[in-house]
């Protein structure tokens, strides 16, 4: 019995592991964290996995300014034939200023992982 205890709790160490390890994590992006741009037609979130797009979003925020609140922008976001890269397409035309692209994504795994980053229209 006492063998049988720890051959489960060994693979169940490994098992879990391996999940933690599983998670999607963000590679790259365009335009990139903390660049200055021209306005940007489309923003790329590449993956390190497919994603599963009926639980992938994001959302586009122009940051506040003086006399003007934070602002999140009207855009569409969707997963790319490739599974691993989640596109924001801007609805109109982004004035100059700082944005923030806020991501949730969830990958076969099925954890939520979040994250988010900047980047200036000039």
């Amino acid at each position: 019995m006492r063998r049988l205890f720890i051959t489960t709790a060994a693979a169940a160490l490994f098992f879990a592991g391996g999940v933690a390890n599983a998670h999607p994590k963000l590679v790259s992006a365009s335009p990139a964290a903390n660049a200055a741009v021209a306005t940007p037609e489309k923003i790329s979130l590449q993956f390190s996995e497919k994603l599963v797009p009926a639980f992938s979003k994001a959302d586009l925020t122009m940051a506040a300014m003086p006399g003007m609140a934070a602002m999140k922008m009207p855009s569409s976001a969707a997963v790319g034939a490739d599974g691993r890269t989640l596109t924001i397409t801007p609805k109109q035309r982004l004035p100059r200023g700082r944005y923030s692209v806020g991501w949730q994504v969830v990958s076969s795994d099925t954890h939520k992982i979040t994250g988010s980053y900047n980047f200036t229209v000039k």
